[in-house]
């Protein structure tokens, strides 16, 4: 069977079987396939679609292309859970979510990826920590689990390896927003993983892959049929991406809002909501908390009382970043040498912003790729960002521009200012958290794996 061959299928609209599924995996794991044969089967599948039963099947051979960790031999006092995001700017929910959750019983170990396409990367924030490894043996992320509670790391060489080499090549050929390839990947990961449970965070809006509520409820509920089906409890929450998600995006900026969020220091509301409902939910599939005001209790306690940062602290340590991170992280974080004010040109309420576009000024900046080679400076990006329904009046801050030089400052000052609408009308602010896919779903599908 020939690689062109399965390319052409797809281009033209048909179904493959799982043993032209299996191929193409394989292919991508042995190098049998090229980077532009694969690239030209990530757009016929982006074009083109693939059905439940395509897609179920490309889960199942990602998730097989390496191994599956069982963690059954550590003797964890709780049960193994984990959260993912589709993807947003300014989205570092699971930085502090992981350790919230641990400080709740539960043991996380959080498979994360690096940007894609408009939106950050987890794995590309933590790298901004000095020392930290993204990329430990076994030994050492099974270890860090059992004593951190907590490990966000990357893809290991044997864990879904197919996964690894697809996720560089969506990246830089448009084939990011395919619902099969952002469900294959997203899960192939987690079932990788031996979760107990897991809750996702499907991100709707300007800023999101999914910029439509029926995008969004079509990705969500593939993963949740798919993910339960395949035995591991998911629920999802839909959530908004109109707006950046807290008040900074850029790598190392990130991290400080973090720790900062976890020290109780700067919490912007959306992002606390968003991430005591997403922990509230782990908790109740995890079975810590007996229903939704028993989880949000606990995962409140658990923020509120510093109990989640010294989880984080712990876990970065235990993954070779600094012991006093958490105490000294303005030292550790680098910071960019430009940083530039942009100032409202009017007095108003803050309408709208083009969050898509906020994405790509952090990338244009140098904090994400444009090719699968580039490095990242985990530097420059966007702090102090302006809230949709603030008022501001002229002069006020709109954001920060953090920038390697003066020239990317000023283009990324001038760019923002025409994403950002100011109007005479007061907005109300909505709650980030649009629409919950649980239950009824969880029965739905039955898989033979």
């Amino acid at each position: 069977m020939l690689a062109q061959e399965v390319i052409r299928r797809k281009r033209d609209g048909l179904a493959l079987s799982e043993a032209e599924i299996d191929m193409f995996v394989a292919g991508l794991v042995s190098g049998a396939w090229s980077e532009g044969q694969c690239a030209a089967m990530a757009m016929a599948i982006l074009l083109r679609g693939m059905s439940a039963k395509e897609t179920v099947a490309l889960t199942k051979a990602m998730t097989r292309s390496g191994q599956v960790m069982d963690w059954s031999g550590l003797d964890l006092s709780g049960p193994v859970l984990d959260k993912h995001s589709s993807g947003g700017v300014g989205d570092k929910v699971s930085l502090m979510l992981a350790p919230i959750v641990a400080a709740c019983g539960g043991y996380v170990p959080m498979v994360s990826g690096r940007g894609l396409g408009h939106t950050g990367g987890t794995l590309d924030k933590l790298e901004s920590i000095p020392g930290y490894q993204i990329a430990p043996d076994t030994e050492l992320l099974r270890k860090t689990v059992q004593t951190a509670g907590c490990a966000i790391v990357g893809q290991s060489a044997d864990l879904a390896p197919a996964d690894r080499r697809l996720y560089a090549i969506r990246d830089v050929t448009a084939t990011v927003e395919s619902m099969a390839l952002i469900t294959a990947s997203i899960l192939s990961k987690k079932l990788a993983a031996g979760l107990q449970g897991l809750v996702m965070d499907v991100k709707v809006g300007n800023g999101a892959f999914a910029s439509t509520m029926e995008q969004a409820r079509e990705l969500a509920h593939s993963l949740v049929h798919v993910a339960n089906g395949a035995g591991l409890p998911t629920r999802a929450w839909i959530t908004d991406m109109n707006q950046v998600l807290g008040d900074s995006c850029g790598n190392a900026l990130e991290v400080r809002e973090a720790v900062e969020f976890l020290a109780g220091a700067r919490q912007e509301p959306r992002l606390l909501e968003v991430t005591l409902a997403l922990g509230t939910e782990l908790l109740q599939l995890g079975g810590l908390a007996k229903d939704g005001d028993h989880g949000l209790r606990l995962a409140g306690d658990a923020l509120h009382s510093g109990r989640a940062l010294q989880h984080f602290g712990r876990m970065v340590h235990a993954l070779g970043g600094p012991a006093d991170f958490c105490e000294r992280y303005t030292s550790y974080l680098s910071a960019a040498p430009v940083q530039q004010i942009v100032k409202a040109p009017r007095a108003g309420w803050v309408q709208a912003m083009q969050t898509r576009d906020i994405g790509l000024i952090v990338i244009a900046l140098g904090g994400g790729r444009q090719r699968v080679i580039d490095r990242i400076d985990a530097r420059v990006g966007l702090s102090n960002m302006v809230q949709l329904g603030q008022h501001v009046e002229v002069g006020d801050t709109l954001a920060v521009v953090h920038a390697a030089d003066a020239s990317a400052a000023l283009e990324a000052q001038q760019n923002l200012l025409g994403l950002i609408e100011i109007g005479d009308q007061p907005v109300t602010p909505r709650s980030p958290m649009v629409e919950r896919v649980g239950n009824g779903a969880e029965a739905a599908l039955r898989l033979n794996w």
